[in-house]
């Protein structure tokens, strides 16, 4: 499965109401055919959700789900707000600020750690807080030899305020025991971030049984103490309804011999038939020879009896699903990419050509190539003067020579889907 790009449609200058985005949807269902199309991926934007009830009025047998990338970025600002967390957080930014803020600091500081920068730019705002987190961790011994050095006493910014507050920081158990804990708790969730914002492997079968192993990880992270680990897993769950937990997502989970091989059990959790349920009902919402399962005397153990690897429907149910993604981040890449290709002066390229120009599949998804993203790392945006909007924008070769690629997911790379 790769992604195609089918059509754009320029309307800055119109309201994108729930009407109008339904209307443009539905004609592109038209297009290729509302046989061929299983679902539509989008945020939850109020407009996005009144959309999807007006295309369930008009084609039911389509599924309309929140894009997982958006809604994993929202588990991991919650959890970043929590107070211990947040409070690290903070910590690191005015670090960050402090260091990027003078020239003298900032050339210090690249001195110290060989022309690498401690700032990593995602393609999020929390992707750059975990890069940016986790390239604090990998550099904190230059940064303790650095604030520690004869160099940094002889500086005069080591004794104004910022300065000082600094220096405590790198100095602090308590802030690098932080930093760990952090990226304990939200690896995990970034791991199944990256799989799920890649393009290289449909992720609809893998997403709400990652998120399950995510929440595991973090329980074993913290040693199982429930204090510690409620509040995150309670965020988790939170974001988690209604946006990936879906007839759609639970009933690919169930159909990925990854997991069901591994628990047999699946087929008897009562969430995941009624799901299951839920699902045929919308796929085959015209089909009622089909729908026949579904009554008073409905067994899951014999409806898997009958529907077995030999059942030509389940098999093509469960390949067209299974090769689904769960995320519309690939087609936002995609809409950058065109956007700079696409222009006046070519715009007579061929569909085929424009998805020969498409990124590099292997590129590492979470890394941006600017740093806009980080801009919360680089300056105090408080404080930036809103008139100008002077904010601080870096050359990244050196980033780019020695940091970007899977260099820096020594750890997350171990995982594999």
């Amino acid at each position: 499965m790769d992604t195609v790009f089918l059509s754009s449609k320029e309307c800055s200058n119109k309201a994108h109401t729930s009407q109008k985005i339904y209307e443009y949807v539905e004609s592109c269902i038209q297009q290729v055919g509302h046989e061929h199309v299983v679902q539509i991926v989008t945020d939850n934007a109020t407009n996005n959700m009144g959309a999807a009830k007006l295309l369930k009025e008009k084609i039911p047998s389509i599924f309309w789900t929140s894009c997982a990338t958006h809604t994993i970025n929202l588990m991991l600002e919650g959890i970043g707000a929590l107070p211990r967390f947040k409070k690290i957080l903070d910590q690191a930014k005015k670090l960050t600020i402090f260091i990027y803020a003078h020239h003298k600091s900032l050339a210090m500081m690249r001195s110290y750690t060989n022309k690498r920068e401690i700032i990593r730019p995602g393609v999020t705002r929390f992707a750059s807080t975990f890069l940016t987190l986790q390239s604090l961790a990998e550099k904190k011994e230059q940064l303790r030899h650095m604030f520690s050095s004869t160099e940094w006493e002889e500086c005069k910014f080591s004794s104004t305020p910022k300065g000082i507050a600094s220096y405590k920081t790198v100095s602090s158990v308590q802030f690098w025991s932080g930093v760990a804990q952090c990226l304990k708790v939200f690896s995990p969730l970034v791991k199944v971030l990256r799989m799920v914002d890649a393009d290289w492997k449909p992720s609809m079968g893998f997403v709400y049984g990652e998120i399950k192993v995510a929440k595991e990880e973090i329980i074993t992270s913290l040693g199982g103490n429930e204090k510690a680990y409620k509040p995150i897993i309670d965020i988790i769950n939170k974001k988690i309804k209604g946006r990936i937990d879906s007839s759609l997502h639970l009933t690919s989970y169930l159909l990925n011999p990854y997991y069901h091989y591994k628990d047999p059990q699946l087929q008897y959790d009562p969430d995941i038939m009624n799901a299951v349920l839920d699902f045929f009902d919308t796929l085959l919402c015209d089909n009622f020879e089909m729908q026949r399962v579904n009554d008073v005397e409905f067994d899951p153990a014999s409806w898997w009896g009958l529907f077995g690897g030999t059942t030509p429907h389940l098999t093509k149910i469960a390949m067209r699903i299974l090769s689904l993604t769960s995320s519309s981040s690939g087609c936002e890449r995609n809409w950058s990419t065109f956007e700079g290709v696409h222009t006046k002066i070519r715009d007579r390229l061929e569909e085929s050509k424009l998805n020969n120009l498409r990124k590099d599949r292997n590129m590492e998804v979470l890394l941006a190539n600017d740093s806009l993203s980080a801009q919360q790392w680089i300056v105090d945006l408080d404080e930036v003067d809103p008139e100008t909007q002077s904010l601080v924008v870096l050359d990244w070769v050196d980033l780019k020579e020695t940091e970007v690629g899977r260099d820096g997911w020594k750890d997350l790379d171990k995982a594999e889907f």
